[in-house]
């Protein structure tokens, strides 16, 4: 289903870590006088950063003012579908919120991303982004009604598993700060994913600040291994509006049998309510608990009844009827922790892996990252 490839999308993208483990470093200690009194005389042979060579005569270590980094990641992630209107054949919406509900709906992806960045400031990375991924959507949802006695029961269901490609592109900037090894960085950038059956990309902003230390336990000075913690924050567009055919909806095969079966339910349970209004004397139909037993039972069974029937009246003309959709949707947590680490060869070539977990996501990454002088 479109609307649910574009959640998938979203989720996905939008959630890639991109930040890359490099940074200025503020020169400090008595053993690495030496290497901070040769940064103040050696001349900074390089345009970017700009101020590079200030900074540098002032005792800090700059990284190599272009990278390009390739990477491939993957996650689960658990979504939330809320305020889901439907029509049929471009008549009217009806909001579904109070008789649909959703069933732990994952996406599952994997994707290649690469990243060319560049320092401008010395505390100031600003990147690039591109993307391509192959990504799984499994959600499972049913339509529940209430009986006299206030329990609601599931009367329909459907399920479904959407395999799409998708790409997106993007921008970010990385403020950081170091001294002595350790560090501070706060990635943020902007991304549009694209799909080729949405009219236009859909937008997502990521906040993810890490606080790491970089090590030298090797007796090559130029190798190091850094170690961080943080947190990643997603923050996708929440509505979503579409128009795609039946077909592509619901499965067409057994659709019929579940809709005959939901509308007996329905005219059953109604029938009960009714019953049971119909046994209270005047004064129990006054409680305030029985009217909003009552109303609310009415107007789920309402609700249930006119949907199954409009899609009754959908499916004798299967082949051409058309389904319009409106929902806003989120991650279902929009903060997960996150560890990771790098090593570097040499200030060229560096190798980082990075996992999130806690809360309703779970990610991996793995990356390889080349740097040069620009």
């Amino acid at each position: 289903m479109k609307c649910y490839k574009l959640i998938s999308a979203l989720l996905l993208l939008c959630s890639i870590p991109i930040f890359g483990q490099v940074y200025t470093d503020k020169v400090v200690g008595q053993k690495n006088q030496e290497v901070k009194d040769s940064l103040k005389v050696a001349d900074y042979p390089y345009a970017l950063p700009i101020w590079g060579e200030k900074v540098a005569k002032k005792g800090y270590k700059l990284p190599y003012s272009a990278g390009l980094s390739v990477n491939y990641f993957w996650q689960d992630s658990q979504i939330v579908i809320n305020d889901l209107q439907v029509g049929f054949n471009n008549g009217p919406m009806y909001n579904l919120d109070e008789i649909v509900r959703f069933d732990k709906s994952h996406v599952e992806a994997g994707a290649l991303t690469i990243r060319p960045d560049i320092w401008l400031l010395p505390f100031l990375n600003i990147y690039g982004v591109f993307g391509k991924a192959n990504t799984a959507t499994k959600i499972n949802a049913g339509i529940y009604i209430p009986d006299a006695d206030n329990n609601w029961s599931q009367i329909a269901s459907f399920s479904t598993k959407a395999n799409f490609n998708a790409t997106t592109f993007g921008i970010g900037m990385t403020p950081t700060i170091g001294i002595g090894g350790g560090w501070l960085a706060l990635d943020m950038n902007m991304a549009w994913t694209d799909i080729s059956s949405l009219d236009k990309p859909a937008f997502s902003y990521v906040f993810g600040p890490r606080l790491g230390k970089t090590f030298k336990p090797f007796r090559d000075k130029d190798q190091n291994i850094a170690f961080w913690v943080g947190g990643f924050r997603v923050h996708i567009s929440g509505d979503t509006n579409g128009n795609l055919p039946l077909s592509e909806f619901i499965d067409l095969e057994n659709a019929q049998q579940k809709v005959d079966s939901g509308l007996a339910k329905v005219d059953e349970n109604q029938t009960q309510v009714n019953t049971w209004w119909d046994s209270l004397t005047p004064a129990e139909q006054k409680n305030p608990s029985n009217i909003v037993k009552h109303n609310t039972a009415n107007r789920a069974l309402e609700s249930a009844g006119t949907i199954l029937a409009t899609l009754d009246g959908a499916l004798s003309t299967a082949e051409s009827s058309s389904v319009q959709y409106s929902l806003q949707k989120r991650p279902k947590d929009m903060w997960n922790f996150i560890v990771g680490s790098q090593y570097q060869l040499n200030p060229h070539l560096m190798f980082r892996v990075e996992a999130g977990f806690l809360g309703s996501r779970t990610q991996v990454l793995g990356g390889l990252q080349y740097r040069f002088g620009l």
